[in-house]
């Protein structure tokens, strides 16, 4: 079992997936800054129905309340002490008028304390866990973007340290619930999400004062990291194959031409795409086609790090 006084869990509740991370700190001169003894992540879709109500739904909250319960014991199992545990919960949970209250019920069943952050934080914490494993020519300059359920962050960074950072109520949830009718989707379906997309990315610029995208464009989290698998027909998945993968803006448009052509049936076949992601694939499409033609990008990076490797590393720093 190793020595658990210095082991860690992180657990990041996203509007969409949880995620847990169990680790050890690593050597120095390893790939990473910690060394993985237990992941796994389950698609909740705790924002289901949020965008409509304002509220987390029961059977959403049952779906997190099952996983929360399933992390405990495994959190339990690899005796991570109480004080090394650090669950950070984003746009869902903050923004639902119930949140507070599925975290009291969370922490009275299971004793996961939850601490519930907002975007600027998310972004600054996103930014710490991808860095950790980004090639350092991309951390020279680089845009950082972190799509979720219910939110996209937005990170501009120099040298790894954050320069500024805005979170956008634009999540792939949010965008299937509100714009996605069709199966295939319609051509208006899908422009209707580009529109989305755009508008709030003409808010992420207007907040630089520069106005100036930075020279690599990295994109991180669920939606990123299944398209690049699928360009790569990478099954089983691999992390270390997909940290620093160059995706061209080319093969992008191939990507999301063959995947709108399809049924969310026939997408879900996909072996590198899990259960749950097949409708949802469509809206990550619609942000990442905005995010590259807005600001001209050519290619984007794709890192399998973000605020779950960030939270592990501000908790195993902190003690």
């Amino acid at each position: 079992m190793g020595n658990t006084l210095h082991r860690y869990a992180a657990i990041d509740i996203g509007s969409n997936t949880f995620r847990l991370l169990i680790a050890d700190p690593a050597n120095p001169g390893e790939k990473t800054p910690w060394r993985t003894i237990y992941y796994t992540h389950r698609i909740i879709r705790l924002g289901e129905g949020l965008h409509h109500s304002g509220r987390l739904a029961d059977i959403a909250m049952r779906r997190g309340m099952v996983a929360f319960s399933d992390f405990a014991e495994l959190i339990a199992r690899f005796q991570v002490p109480p004080e090394h545990i650090a669950a950070t919960a984003t746009a869902a949970m903050r923004e639902a008028e119930n949140g507070a209250l599925f975290r009291d019920a969370v922490a009275a069943q299971t004793g996961i304390d939850i601490r519930m952050i907002d975007g600027e934080t998310e972004a600054r914490m996103s930014l710490n866990g991808a860095a950790a494993v980004l090639l350092e020519r991309t951390r020279t300059d680089m845009l950082l973007f972190d799509i979720g359920g219910g939110s996209t962050e937005f990170i501009r960074a120099t040298n790894g340290a954050c320069h500024d950072a805005i979170s956008r109520k634009m999540g792939v949830v949010r965008l299937v619930e509100a714009h996605l009718h069709s199966d295939p989707p319609s051509s208006s379906d899908y422009s209707a999400m580009l529109a989305t997309a755009d508008a709030h990315l003409s808010k992420v610029e207007a907040s630089w004062p520069d106005r100036q995208p930075p020279a690599a464009l990295v994109g991180t989290a669920g939606t990123v990291t299944t398209l690049a698998a699928t360009e790569l027909d990478l099954c089983p998945y691999d992390a270390d194959i997909i940290n620093n993968h160059r995706m061209s803006r080319a093969s992008f448009e191939a990507l999301r031409d063959r995947l709108l052509d399809m049924d969310q049936a026939q997408r879900q076949a996909i072996r590198t795409i899990e259960a749950g992601r097949g409708d949802l694939i469509v809206a990550g499409l619609a942000i990442i086609e905005a995010v590259m033609k807005r600001w001209h990008y050519d290619d984007m990076i794709v890192v399998d790090a973000g605020l779950l490797e960030g939270a592990w590393l501000e908790i195993s720093q902190s003690k």
